[in-house]
Order: C-alpha cells, then sequence, then structure tokens
C-alpha cells in the first residue's frame, strides 16, 4: 500500500454519474490518472454489454450471464471485478513508464494542480541531474501516483420490484436491492452513492455486507455517499444510516436545478446557502452522529477498532471556471467539486456518439431545457436537438406515440394495469390519450395535459444510446442527452489535457467571457421555474403547493441577501457583474407572487 499520508487526494475534482452510458466505463479512461468518477447501476443489461465488449477488448474470458433471478446483481458483480482488474493492469503499467515526454507517468503528474504538494515533488525531482538521488525520488513517485476512485451510484427511487414466472419475487431481487448486492460483492475497494433520496430497506439491506462496516484499523473497503440538496437531508439520512452502524463518508451537495439530468428542485435552498450552513454546522452534525454510530457499532458485537470521526463535504452543480472551482473550495472548505457535462465534450472520459456529440457542442441556451421527458414525474434537463428528441416526434408524427419500453426499468404506474408500466411506455401513452378527454380537466389544460403525456422518454434505454452507437454493442435506438444548462458556456470538443487545464485555471474553454456566475446562473433558473409554476397554478397544473411556492420565494430573497453579504470575498474583477445580477434576480423575482 502506498505511503500517501502527507498528501492529499490527486485531484480537487471528482466527474459525477451521468445518465446510464456516458459513464459507464469512465474510470477506465481516468481513474489512473487519479481521477474518480461514477458508474450508474441502472442498466444491468448494458452493464453485460458492456463486460462482454470490454471483456474482446482485452483479451479476458467472457461468460455471458442470461437471465436468471439473481442475473441483475450477478452482472453487476462480474462488471465492477472486471473494471477492479483491468485498472489495477493500467497503474501497474503506468507506474512502470519511464520519466520522459508523453509516458503515461509523466501525464499523471502533468495532470495535477499546479498547487498540490505531489506536483511539488515531482517538479522538484525534474529539476534534479541524474544518479541515485533522482532515481529514488522517482521510485517514490511511482509509488505515489494512485488511482482514482471507481465509485457506483444507485438512484434511491428506482427499487421496481421484480417478478418471475408472474410471481412477485422477495424485496432483496428488487432493482436497487440487486444493485445493491451486486456492488457489495465486488473487488472493489470504492463508494456507493445514493441520489434521490432515503430507501429505508436499501439503506438497512447495507448491514448484511460487512465491506460497509468498518475493520479493526477502521478502514471501510465499501464508503458510503449520500447526494443531498440541503442540510436537512444530511442529518435525517445520516442519522438513519449512524443507528444502522454505518457511516456516510461524505455528504454530495448538488444544485436542486443547475445540474444535468434529474432536477429536484429544492424550497429555494440555494447552493451558497446551502454550503455555509454545511460550513458552520459541520462539527454539530458530527457531534450528533458520532454516538450514535458509536453506539450502534457497539451493540452489533462489541466492536473495539478504531472509528471514523469525519466525512468529506464536496459539491457539484454548474460549475464552469477554475474561479469558481477554487473559491469552492478554500471560501467553504468543500474537499471537491464535481465536474460533470462539460466532460461530456471531452471523448477520452465519457461515451457520446458523433453525431450527439457535435450537436451538443453547437447547442445554444434554446437547445437545453428543463423538460417533461422523465417517466419519474421528476423535472429533466434535455437536449432539443438530440436524435432520442427527433425520434419521439417522429414516432408521434406517424401516430405511435410512446416508446415500445425495451426495459422498464422505470415502470411503476399501475393506473391501466396490474403489473407496473412506465409512463414513457406506447401501452400507456396510448391509454392515458383515450381516457384524457373524461378525466373532467378544465378545457384550457387539455393541451398542455397532453403535451406532458407525449414529452415522455424512453430515458433508461435510450440514455445507454451512448455508449451502445459508438461502441457498436447495440447501435439502436439514438440516445438521450441529459446535459445541465452550464453546457452551453462551452462549445469545443476538447482532450482531457485541455478539460482539466480548463478546471485548474491554466487555460480557458469558456465561449464567452460574460457568463453569469454559477450563484447567479442558479438563482435564475429558480426565478423561471417560480414564475412557471406561479404562471400554472391557476390552471390546476402545477407540480408544488401554494405554501411550498411561498417559501420557495422567501428563501430565493433570502439567499440574494446572503450573496450581497458574500460579493466582498469574491475578485474585485467579478464583483459588479455579481452584484448587478443579483440585483436583476431581486427585481425579476419581486413581484412573483400567487
Amino acid at each position: 500500500m502506498p505511503d500517501t499520508t502527507t498528501f492529499s487526494p490527486p485531484h480537487t475534482f471528482h466527474i459525477p454519474v451521468m445518465g446510464t452510458g456516458f459513464t459507464i466505463d469512465t474510470p477506465l479512461r481516468v481513474a489512473r490518472y487519479g481521477i474518480s468518477s461514477s458508474i450508474s447501476l441502472v442498466d444491468d443489461v448494458l452493464i453485460e454489454q458492456m463486460r462482454k465488449f470490454h471483456c474482446q477488448k482485452e483479451n479476458e474470458p467472457y461468460e455471458k450471464i442470461s437471465n436468471s433471478k439473481d442475473a441483475r446483481a450477478l452482472r453487476i458483480t462480474a462488471y465492477l471485478n472486471l473494471i477492479d482488474r483491468l485498472l489495477a493492469r493500467q497503474v501497474e503499467n503506468l507506474q512502470s513508464s519511464p520519466f520522459e515526454k508523453g509516458s503515461e507517468i509523466t501525464k499523471y503528474y502533468e495532470l495535477l494542480p499546479d498547487a498540490s504538494a505531489l506536483k511539488h515533488r515531482y517538479l522538484n525531482m525534474l529539476e534534479m541531474p541524474k544518479g541515485p538521488e533522482k532515481k529514488t525520488a522517482q521510485d517514490k513517485l511511482r509509488s505515489l501516483a494512485v488511482p482514482g476512485s471507481i465509485d457506483v451510484n444507485i438512484m434511491t427511487k428506482l427499487d421496481r420490484d421484480q417478478y418471475r414466472k408472474g410471481e412477485l419475487l422477495p424485496p432483496i431481487y428488487a432493482d436497487a436491492m440487486s444493485a445493491l448486492r451486486g456492488f457489495a460483492k465486488s473487488s472493489l475497494s470504492a463508494s456507493m452513492v445514493f441520489s434521490a433520496g432515503i430507501n429505508k430497506r436499501l439503506y438497512r439491506y447495507m448491514t448484511e455486507f460487512k465491506d460497509f462496516f468498518p475493520d479493526q484499523n477502521g478502514m471501510i473497503k465499501k464508503k458510503i455517499i449520500l447526494k443531498v440538496s440541503d442540510h436537512r437531508s444530511s442529518e435525517i439520512q445520516g442519522r438513519f444510516l449512524a443507528k444502522l452502524g454505518l457511516w456516510a463518508s461524505e455528504f454530495r451537495i448538488e444544485s436542486g436545478l443547475n445540474c444535468g439530468g434529474h432536477a429536484f428542485a429544492s424550497k429555494g435552498f440555494l447552493l451558497g446557502v446551502v454550503l455555509e450552513e454545511f460550513k458552520q454546522k459541520k462539527t454539530a452534525l458530527l457531534d450528533k452522529l458520532i454516538p450514535v454510530y458509536t453506539k450502534a457499532l457497539s451493540a452489533k458485537g462489541g466492536y473495539t477498532g478504531k472509528l471514523l470521526n469525519n466525512f468529506k463535504i464536496t459539491v457539484q452543480g454548474g460549475v464552469g471556471t477554475a474561479y469558481e472551482h477554487e473559491f469552492l473550495i478554500k471560501h467553504y472548505g468543500v474537499d471537491s467539486v464535481g465536474w460533470g457535462s462539460p466532460f461530456l465534450l471531452v471523448p477520452e472520459a465519457t461515451l457520446m456518439d458523433d453525431v450527439n456529440l457535435k450537436r451538443l457542442a453547437a447547442a445554444g441556451d434554446e437547445d437545453v431545457f428543463l423538460s417533461d421527458a422523465s417517466p419519474l414525474g421528476v423535472p429533466f434537463w434535455n437536449m432539443r436537438t438530440s436524435t432520442s428528441e427527433e425520434i419521439r416526434i417522429q414516432r408521434i408524427k406517424e401516430g405511435k406515440p410512446g416508446s415500445p419500453c425495451p426495459k422498464g426499468f422505470v415502470g411503476f404506474n399501475t393506473e391501466f394495469t396490474e403489473k407496473p408500466i412506465c409512463l414513457a411506455s406506447r401501452a400507456y401513452v396510448k391509454k392515458k390519450l383515450e381516457v384524457l378527454p373524461t378525466e373532467g380537466h378544465p378545457q384550457e389544460s387539455i393541451e398542455t395535459i397532453k403535451e406532458r403525456i407525449l414529452a415522455k422518454s424512453c430515458i433508461c434505454h435510450e440514455l445507454g444510446g451512448s455508449a451502445r452507437i459508438p461502441l457498436g454493442i447495440d447501435p439502436g435506438p439514438a440516445s438521450t442527452v441529459c446535459c445541465g444548462p452550464g453546457i452551453v458556456d462551452f462549445s469545443k470538443i476538447a482532450t482531457l489535457q485541455e478539460m482539466i487545464d480548463h478546471i485548474y485555471g491554466r487555460l480557458s474553454l469558456l465561449t464567452s467571457s460574460d457568463r453569469p456566475h454559477v450563484f447567479v446562473k442558479e438563482l435564475g433558473l429558480y426565478v423561471d421555474y417560480l414564475r412557471k409554476e406561479i404562471d400554472n397554478f391557476p390552471k390546476g397544473l402545477a407540480v408544488n403547493s401554494a405554501s411550498f411556492l411561498e417559501g420557495m420565494r422567501e428563501n430565493l430573497l433570502k439567499g440574494i441577501e446572503y450573496y450581497q453579504t458574500l460579493a466582498d470575498e469574491l475578485a474585485v474583477d467579478s464583483r459588479e457583474q455579481f452584484l448587478e445580477g443579483l440585483q436583476n434576480m431581486q427585481t425579476a423575482l419581486e413581484p412573483l407572487h400567487l
């Protein structure tokens, strides 16, 4: 085990999970350079296809895991074990490569942030004359070139129960439960990221696997990351886990609206305000969780080893400049910043077919929109020009709206059927459109409701098109692109080196210098969301209650007050633009009332 006690993790950013296919093999692309990323565990069919692809590519033996009661978990375990083996091989090759221009180990150190102690150690080695001292320094650097983490993501809401031969299977075979088991039984030493809120039966199920508990040295092989949008959620979920003897090693704060994929709009809790609360209350939260955790572990069998007494705080959602990145780290003390959508323009890091890649690079403000595409009924960031949207519209024109629904991972509706089906499926859309005129909706609302029904997309299958199409493993159908709104600030299809240089301020990939600050951008998204909800309220089409919307408005106004006090912490050349953006948002927000 390399001695890394004197060094922080190699990078100050991570690549979050994106879709089901965009980051499905990202660890094989970037982890050897010390970059952590996450794999989605939604689509086990795609995971099996990817395992076959990489086995054939790397001359690894492959035996198909066919449909069986536990196929989902077995496929996930087999794929994660393969990724783990292949990464170990990559790291061994990197560590043994020469310190010369263009080599893997040189790339590892050149990518690091300039301010890191590890980068300074590397630069000092380069200045040494040839000889035993330089060789000793190089040998030490080889051992310190550790990989990033191969993390995995479960969206807790996607826990569909499973049937076999018409019989409902026990809960352990539900989708999220099986995915958890697949990860738990893998060889990975990594983290499980839980998103979309608490799932109590899923969290309880973790207690059946020893890798989620500390060994006598306090090390946990399978760590837990909770994706949250506010401090209250972290306390509720962290305490629930602690009572089970499980420790949340990281709280991953994500903007409610300024993100890719599903957007879980909070009650106006702005990113900076949430980060400030975490900063101020971290010690208090630890004081609450540690005694509960200690008591639960003790009750499980008298654990006497070391205990974790800290957690990481990370953040993601719309960050687009080196200055914003550095500010979040220095001002709020976050351990890492997530960069998602910009990496969709980096073929070295993520998967996307050429057609959608070029369209994404050319996307403008009107092309990226908060849609009703998700069958989960949650707002979903979508690219209007994607090939998936083309197919959806074409089906409507041909009189065959809806998807064939080949996988059904988001099939939860029983309005017309005993067995749950998906709101994007052709079966559901057809029946819903037939009964719509008889449901008693106001005439002025009918067309909007119809548009919402037709907007649903096959996101569980078509999100995987980003991997299947370019790799040729299953060319159809087209691909959904779930980029965040910040992608419009980028237009260059970039190399890994270029994107990381952008993150660390060594170059800029921004399309325009007029881009609003990440905090102002998020605020604007909330103002737009609130305005739309208020417009829809009299028609009975608003998603949220009146009290929720009023609370959102008040929280946004409080957030503006906080940001105004924060302005003095910003660089002089960006302060005036920041304050002007806040004033514009306040002017837009104040007249918004029900």
